[in-house]
C-alpha cells in the first residue's frame, strides 16, 4: 500500500466518522506524480505508516481499536486540510510529512543531547563528540588494527568531523542545538546539502541516498 493509497483509506474512513463534505465523498486531489510511485506493500507499509503519523504515534497506533484509530486518523486528516476546503492536495501532504519529520528529528536531538553535551554548557564541541563517540577506539586502535569495513571508525571518523565543521556556522569548533541537529540531521538543511552524498555500501550491492524529494 503506498502513502496516497494509505491516506485514501484514511479519509474514506473519515467519511463516515465526519460526514464532509457531504457533496464528495473523496477529499484527495489524485497526483499522478505520487500515484504512479512504485511500492512494496511488505517493505513499504510500516515506512508510509512512520512518515505519515510520526514513528512514536505510529506506534501508539498499532495499538488502537479500528475504531479509535479511525476517530484519531479522522482528527489528523482535518489537520493536513489546511485551507479547510475539505480536500487534501499534494501540496498539504508534503507538508505534512515534512512536519512530522521535522518533529522526529529535533524530537531525536533532545533524547542524545546529554549524551554529548560532557561539561554541560548547553554546546557540544567537536571534542567531546569524539570522545563519546570513539573514546574507546581513540584509546584502543590497536583492537581496530584489522578492522576491513569501510564504515570502521578508522573511516567514521574523518567523515564525521567533515560533517561536524559543515553544521558549525560560526565556526567556533562547538554545535548549539540547531548546528548539532544540522549535524545529526543534514539532509534537513539547505546549507548540508553538499555533505549529503551517496553512501556505498558493503560490495556494492546496496546504495542509499540522504537526499530526498522534499529538499526539491
Amino acid at each position: 500500500m503506498d502513502l496516497l493509497s494509505f491516506v485514501c483509506a484514511v479519509l474514506l474512513c473519515t467519511v463516515v466518522v465526519h460526514g464532509k463534505p457531504t457533496l464528495r465523498k473523496e477529499r484527495v486531489h489524485h497526483d499522478p506524480e505520487l500515484s504512479r510511485q512504485a511500492h512494496e506493500d511488505n517493505k513499504s507499509y510500516q515506512y508510509d505508516h512512520e512518515a505519515f503519523l510520526g514513528k512514536e504515534e505510529a506506534k501508539t497506533f498499532d495499538q488502537l481499536t479500528p475504531e479509535e484509530s479511525k476517530d484519531r486518523l479522522g482528527k489528523i486528516v482535518d489537520r493536513i486540510d489546511s485551507d479547510g476546503n475539505g480536500y487534501i492536495t499534494t501540496a498539504e501532504l508534503k507538508a505534512w510529512i515534512k512536519r512530522v519529520q521535522k518533529r522526529y528529528v529535533y524530537e531525536n536531538v533532545a533524547k542524545v543531547w546529554t549524551d554529548y553535551d560532557l561539561n554541560k554548557d548547553n554546546k557540544i564541541s567537536w571534542d567531546e563528540y569524539k570522545q563519546a563517540t570513539y573514546g574507546y577506539y581513540l584509546a584502543n586502535p590497536e583492537e581496530f588494527e584489522d578492522a576491513t569495513d569501510q564504515f570502521s571508525f578508522k573511516k567514521m571518523l574523518p567523515r564525521d568531523e567533515r560533517r561536524f565543521k559543515s553544521a558549525d556556522l560560526n565556526g567556533d569548533h562547538a554545535a548549539d542545538r540547531e548546528e548539532f541537529t544540522a549535524f545529526l540531521h543534514p539532509e534537513e538543511f539547505e546549507h548540508m546539502k553538499d555533505i549529503v552524498v551517496l553512501v556505498k555500501v558493503g560490495q556494492g550491492s546496496k546504495v542509499f541516498c540522504w537526499l530526498n524529494f522534499f529538499f526539491f
